[in-house]
């Protein structure tokens, strides 16, 4: 697959470089001896052992990341990935939206492709709240395209002046004749200007903080809708910000219940927040695969790298910090999956998965930057695969919940009683 610089990184013109052509004959699938702990079921260790090949096997020019993301997107729904994304009702895989299923899913295909990983997530976080809490009418409209990959969703949450502070949004709907006006502007939005249909999270009670907040299914085409202003950062994917001007929609854009689009919020996030880190994982296991097929073929004084103790400790402090990071994500999945189960609360999931974002984030971040370094100079070209990790995996400290915000949850659960 085929990857680029977005434009406004080389001084107006677009480098292309090669990566990804080919998986490294030592990284070509992941490891999936991990799959045998008991997180995990028999349909789980099945849907690994069908990903893997598939993931490999697939070749994507990404030298134009929106493009690409449509190819994805459209790749994912014809071979029924998409699938795990929505529920089987609506055309899903299964039962009901599966942590333990979306973790697989997004280390797998983040170990190939961390645009195809992309594009998978964000059709599952831009559905979540109609799964969740749509009307009947809603979910019939929307999910079976998503699952089919037929229309592109998306999450809008973040404001210039709201990210991790939520409750200080000030985009407003206000009630109309026909339904809703929205007015205000929401940026950092992935799969902005590509998506269908933007899930948006609204004050309908501006002197209410967080408990004022109410979600909308907004259709792309929508008047008074601005997607145009396309956002570019380091490690190039869709976003955009979107500005809402007198944007009608009717009464049944509302999702769930008025007033209640922070919980909902929460909750869509709590379902993917342990994927993020799984996604984290996969950039990590394709940066330790890299690093340990370079340190065996690498000469180096006489010898190879790998005959360096130096080399040897920091490739164990590698798959220390892998280890580590794999075990939360798996733990925060599994737990998830059994509170929805059992309908238990929540307080001891939400903390197991902030801890698991925080850690698969961070060590990802130091596994890849010891396997860059382990490269030397070739660890810096534009093209070379650890280059790419190296820049993909830099936002995933911030989004979905910045490192910073998983602690403060996890010291507010240490504080209760």
């Amino acid at each position: 697959m085929r990857l680029s610089l977005p434009s406004s990184a080389r001084n107006s013109k677009v480098i292309e470089v090669v990566a990804f052509e080919q998986p490294h004959p030592h990284g070509a699938l992941p490891p999936l001896a991990h799959l045998e702990l008991p997180f995990f079921d028999d349909e789980h260790r099945a849907l690994a052992n069908r990903l893997a090949p598939w993931a490999a096997s697939q070749e994507v020019d990404e030298s134009d990341d929106r493009t690409a993301c449509r190819e994805w997107v459209r790749r994912l729904g014809a071979d029924g990935w998409l699938r795990y994304c929505v529920a089987a009702d609506h055309g899903g895989a299964l039962p009901t939206l599966d942590s333990r299923a979306l973790v697989i899913l997004r280390e797998t295909l983040a170990y190939h492709s961390p645009l195809a990983d992309f594009a998978f997530a964000m059709q599952g976080l831009g559905s979540g709240a109609l799964s969740l809490a749509g009307t009947p009418e809603q979910q019939t409209r929307y999910l079976p395209a998503v699952g089919r990959g037929e229309k592109i969703a998306a999450f809008a949450l973040s404001e210039p002046d709201a990210g991790s502070d939520v409750a200080a949004m000030v985009t407003r709907a206000t009630p109309s004749a026909s339904g809703w006006t929205l007015n205000g502007c929401k940026t950092w939005i992935s799969n902005g200007g590509l998506a269908d249909f933007y899930l948006v999270f609204a004050k309908t009670d501006p002197d209410a903080g967080s408990r004022g907040i109410s979600a909308f299914v907004v259709d792309a085409d929508c008047t008074g809708l601005d997607s145009s202003e396309h956002l570019h950062v380091m490690a190039p994917h869709p976003l955009a910000t979107l500005r809402f001007t007198d944007c009608a929609v009717t009464s049944d854009a509302l999702v769930g219940p008025q007033q209640g689009g922070f919980k909902l919020a929460m909750k869509t996030l709590d379902i993917f927040r342990p994927s993020v880190a799984a996604a984290a994982l996969g950039m990590a296991r394709r940066a330790f695969a890299e690093a340990v097929a370079h340190a065996k073929s690498r000469k180096m004084f006489g010898q190879t790298l790998a005959d360096f103790q130096l080399t040897q400790a920091r490739l164990g402090e590698m798959g220390a910090l892998i280890d580590a990071a794999a075990m939360l994500t798996y733990r925060a999945a599994w737990m998830r999956d059994r509170s929805a189960t059992s309908g238990a609360g929540t307080a001891a999931y939400t903390a197991a998965a902030a801890s698991a974002k925080l850690t698969a984030t961070e060590n990802a971040q130091k596994v890849i930057d010891m396997a860059l370094q382990l490269f030397g100079g070739r660890g810096v070209q534009v093209g070379q695969v650890i280059e790419h990790l190296y820049r993909d995996i830099r936002s995933l400290r911030i989004y979905e919940g910045a490192s910073e915000v998983q602690l403060l949850i996890l010291g507010r659960h240490a504080l209760k009683p």
